[in-house]
């Protein structure tokens, strides 16, 4: 119930007139200065019914999702805009503040300070200075605007996870296995030495989307103590010829002068597909690049720097990536049994106000969901909390109620199409053995 009595006039005259989109807009806004956040949430919902593509009317809804700390909810509806080139500025800053409340840092960072080049007026002081603390680590002048291109990968930010391995739900093989190909080597170079084994090499991640391979790679780093570098497409794909294997190598440079380093490429297949599907040769170049950049100028070259590699479909990948040395050893990264969600659920849920929670029941109704799904569940739960909580002037704990009923209108992302197509690879073409991980998965899901 709102309390000021010119937002419930306002409101009543929305109601009355449903289809006047100033007005609206104008309500939303006033609930949105106010702190009426789920109120303002829901009336920037309906003006955008009215207006689907207002950037004015996004960019509030937006803000209020931040402010809600539903991150990644804002990012989704910025992003028709953000992909875009020449979006309102606003947009940017906005999606920086989201960015930085996910952990991406350096993508926080690049928002930023691309939005004040175009637009110095909508430079905020408090997010510069909190992006300057997150990736140095103490408080300092931000740097100038960058220019509007996107950054080149020896500009990319080095970061440093918080997370470790305790933040990471079930997957105990999995992270037993990286503890040994890739963090151990590190943490006790005498013995390795002892065994010529040097502290570097690959990993190859796979598994459908949203089970968690990107979080894994930085509880790795975080275990590690290691500087961690996230490599997307956007740092590596360039329209120019010989622009990518160039950002490719400054991208390996970048990690070698800050070992140990874990240098973590996703969606690695777009980098590393098979050379016989390419129809051009500038495309199998950069896979030849890298490929080079993996064994290095000499054998030391990448030691110290641990290799990551997470992808959906690790049957398009190269197999010469897959050479002893380089992503040698394969790693499947499964969606979550129940025990595992029940995990997550506690780990996703732990800082929030809670009541007597049975994680257990929740895992049993939520079959089939990832992390990511999970999180979404979460994420809708804390959202009506919120309204609730602002109705009544303080926090009311979360209940196993609220995450059941957030539950049931969650849809597996695309476990059972990944498992489709696993199926295929693992039953009918795989001759060199390297599904044969996935065998006892697969057999136990028909």
């Amino acid at each position: 119930m709102l309390d000021d009595a010119g937002l419930q006039a306002l409101r009543e005259a929305a109601r009355l007139s449903p289809d006047n989109l100033p007005l609206r807009r104008h309500l939303a806004e006033q609930l949105l200065a106010k702190g009426y956040l789920a109120d303002a949430e829901a009336e920037f919902r309906a003006a955008l019914v009215l207006a689907p593509k207002d950037a004015d009317i996004t960019a509030g809804l937006a803000e209020a999702f931040v402010r809600q700390s539903a991150y990644g909810a804002a990012l989704s509806a910025l992003e028709p805009f953000l992909a875009s080139p020449g979006y309102p500025p606003r947009l940017g800053i906005i999606a920086a503040r989201a960015l930085l409340g996910e952990g991406e840092t350096g993508k926080a960072a690049y928002r930023y300070y691309e939005a004040i080049s175009r637009d110095p007026s909508v430079a905020d002081p408090e997010l510069a200075e909190r992006l300057t603390v997150a990736t140095t680590g103490h408080s300092s002048p931000p740097p100038p605007p960058p220019p509007a291109a996107p950054p080149d990968s020896s500009e990319e930010e080095v970061e440093r996870s918080k997370l470790t391995f305790a933040d990471v739900a079930g997957m105990e093989a999995v992270k037993e296995s990286l503890r040994v190909k890739l963090l151990l080597p590190i943490q006790q170079p005498e013995l390795f030495a002892a065994y010529g084994k040097r502290a570097g090499g690959g990993v190859l991640l796979y598994g459908p989307p949203g089970s968690g391979k990107t979080h894994l790679a930085r509880a790795a780093a975080g275990e590690l103590g290691a500087a961690f570098v996230n490599v997307g497409l956007a740092d590596i794909l360039d329209m120019y010829v010989g622009s990518s294997e160039r950002n490719l190598r400054a991208t390996f440079d970048l990690a070698r002068r800050n070992r140990p380093c874990v240098l973590f490429f996703d969606e690695v297949d777009a980098l590393a597909a098979r050379r016989s599907d390419m129809r051009q040769a500038h495309t199998r170049q950069l896979v030849n690049q890298f490929l080079a950049e993996l064994d290095g100028v000499d054998q030391h070259a990448n030691e110290g720097v641990l290799v990551l590699a997470a992808t959906n479909a690790p049957w398009y990948i190269d197999v010469a990536f897959r050479r002893p040395g380089r992503f040698d050893q394969m790693v499947f990264v499964p969606p979550p049994d129940a025990t595992a969600r029940a995990a997550i659920l506690r780990i996703l849920c732990r800082d929030k106000p809670l009541a007597e929670m049975d994680f257990d029941a929740v895992a049993r109704a939520t079959e089939h969901l990832v992390g990511a799904d999970l999180k979404g569940v979460v994420d809708r739960a804390v959202e009506v909390k919120l309204q609730q909580s602002i109705s009544a002037g303080r926090p009311i704990p979360m209940s196993t109620a609220d995450l059941l009923a957030a539950a049931k209108g969650a849809k597996p992302t695309a476990v059972r199409e990944w498992l489709a197509t696993a199926r295929n690879y693992v039953l009918h073409a795989n001759e060199s053995g390297a599904w044969d991980e996935l065998m006892p998965w697969i057999k136990g899901k028909r």
